[in-house]
């Protein structure tokens, strides 16, 4: 079993605790929930997870999403982006470190709705 890396995004609606709440129950968790689905994982796969969000969103950390689909002993960290002029606002990015015998070439990235033009050469 090989160590992978998946990488993923979404772009949240807006900022506000209640709205985020939800989104990242929705948004991020379907982005969570893509990214397992599309790679054939099950969370006992999940080595650990980075979660960035852009400055623009502090309403919540993004991980909340992990802990609400019951992946609770997975080590999960979050963290901001860089501040960067002309960036996408309000996205969410997830790393997970996966156990897959997937070869690297075939790992589903997922980057979900307006997310997608971040990476076009690998948004599946």
């Amino acid at each position: 079993m090989a160590v992978r890396a998946v990488r993923g995004a979404v772009q949240l609606e807006r900022d506000e605790a209640g709205h985020m709440e939800e989104q990242v129950g929705a948004q991020v968790g379907a982005l969570l929930t893509a990214v397992l689905e599309r790679n054939e994982l099950h969370p006992d796969d999940l080595i650990s997870i980075w979660f960035t969000a852009t400055p623009d969103l502090h309403s919540d950390f993004p991980a909340a999403a992990a802990r609400k689909l019951g992946i609770v002993d997975v080590p999960l960290i979050c963290a901001q982006e860089l501040d960067i002029e002309g960036a996408m606002p309000r996205v969410v990015r997830l790393l997970a470190h996966i156990e897959s015998d997937r070869p690297r070439s075939d790992i589903a990235h997922v980057y979900l709705g307006a997310a997608a033009a971040l990476r076009k050469d690998i948004a599946q």
